[in-house]
């Protein structure tokens, strides 16, 4: 039983049944993109928020325009005075018009604000656009970083297998004791369990990618891609340049533009309105009325006392621009230090790339010598049992690093302000 036992190990290092999902179709990162940017809702969201701005600024802007508007009236009447009834009906259709001519320009102001604020609404689609980038991309590199982990997990199985196949014909020989042959079977339990977490974890990353690009009815997805970093960082970059066209501080500017508006409209509550009317209409008492009737007038409104309400909208104008100011300076000294912490950490991350990968090259050879000189006695399995421990972790930790690299150029390209068309 126990040889059999040992042929069936061995089987299991190159057969071992995979429970992962299938995926319909493999996916490139520009695949990936192109999903996102026309089926994300929070990117449909903020183009709707811009339409809703630019027909904000229409109604704004028409109040500058004449005012038309038609009317028809119809209307009976009946008088009595005790002694004699009389009857009439009233027949009146006409046009009606009138034209503002001077409001102090707050309804031009009103309308350079709204101006701004569709600026802003096109900055905040961008800046929603840099954070589906992000989210994308984490779910990408996750979803990439979890198929190789599958891979990883398979070939730490087959590694644990052989080495309990190895232990059992020493400890069969009298050449290894029984702790030995447990420890080896206990890291062959935990390398099957870390290959059924790692199935787990790759659903779970379709799932997060299927939802980053909108269809989130579609997870049975795979990806295709490498781990290399294409974002070049030797050279350290301006970041107050960087910053000031990141559209997070480019939305803050627009605001404070509109709200400098919003200040001078409030101002000019404090003028004189004049406007302008004419009607002409036709009026009798059958129908179609005959007799003309028209004017034309002038008129002057002019605010006198309101219990402090203008200069109290003034004061809250005064306050919104103040505290947009105070945030504009916020947002650009918070977005100078995350590209600045960003850029080194991709740095950092760059490098540690380098380093593991080292490390496991190192760590392979040692296993390989290890492995032969336990096999011929020349080394304890306390000894080798470490290497092979270190090999594993090898493994995983430059899968780790790799996969850290790539996130942290993601955030780069987020601190950057870079959207999904940066792709």
């Amino acid at each position: 039983m126990r040889i059999s036992f040992v042929i069936f190990l061995l089987f299991s290092c190159f057969f071992y049944p995979s429970t992962l999902v299938m995926a319909e179709e493999a996916l490139s990162w520009h695949t990936c993109v192109k999903e996102a940017a026309k089926n994300h809702p929070d990117l449909i969201s903020a183009e709707e928020g811009i339409k809703q701005s630019e027909a904000t600024k229409k109604v704004t802007a028409s109040a500058l325009f004449p005012q038309v508007n038609s009317n028809l009236d119809v209307s009976t009447g009946r008088t009595d005075n005790g002694t004699v009834s009389a009857a009439g009906d009233n027949y009146t259709y006409g046009v009606t018009g009138s034209q503002l001519i001077f409001d102090g320009a707050k309804t031009i102001n009103n309308v350079n604000a709204a101006k701004e604020n569709i600026k802003a609404a096109k900055e905040n689609f961008r800046f929603t656009s840099v954070d589906v980038r992000l989210r994308l991309r984490k779910a990408f590199v996750n979803l990439l970083k979890a198929q190789e982990g599958v891979h990883i997990a398979k070939d730490i199985y087959k590694i644990r297998s052989k080495n309990l196949a190895l232990i059992m014909l020493r400890y069969r020989s009298g050449l290894e004791h029984k702790g030995a042959l447990l420890t080896a079977e206990a890291n062959l339990s935990k390398a099957k369990l870390e290959i059924a977490i790692a199935n787990r974890d790759v659903i779970v990353s379709q799932r997060q990618l299927a939802k980053e690009m909108g269809e989130i009815g579609s997870t049975s997805l795979a990806v295709n891609g490498d781990f290399e970093v294409k974002e070049s960082v030797a050279q350290k970059p301006d970041f107050e340049i960087l910053a000031k066209n990141n559209p997070s501080f480019q939305q803050l500017a627009a605001q404070v533009n509109s709200a400098d508006f919003g200040v001078k409209a409030a101002y000019a509550n404090f003028a004189p309105t004049l406007s302008g009317s004419a009607s002409a209409n036709k009026n009798d008492s059958r129908w179609a009325p005959h007799d003309d009737q028209w004017n034309l007038g002038l008129s002057v409104s002019m605010p006198v006392f309101e219990g402090g309400l203008r200069i109290a909208q003034v004061e809250q104008a005064k306050a919104a621009l103040n505290q947009l100011k105070a945030n504009e300076k916020s947002t650009r000294d918070g977005l100078i230090f995350t590209l600045e912490q960003t850029w080194a950490l991709l740095q950092d991350a760059i490098e540690n790339v380098k380093v593991q990968k080292e490390i496991l090259f190192a760590t392979e050879e040692r296993s390989k010598i290890a492995q032969a000189q336990y096999s011929i006695g020349f080394m304890t399995f306390d000894n080798w049992t470490i290497i092979e421990d270190n090999l594993v972790s090898a493994k995983n930790t430059y899968l780790s690093a790799q996969a850290a690299a790539l996130l942290a150029e993601a955030n780069w390209i987020q601190a950057k302000g870079e959207t999904l068309e940066y792709d």
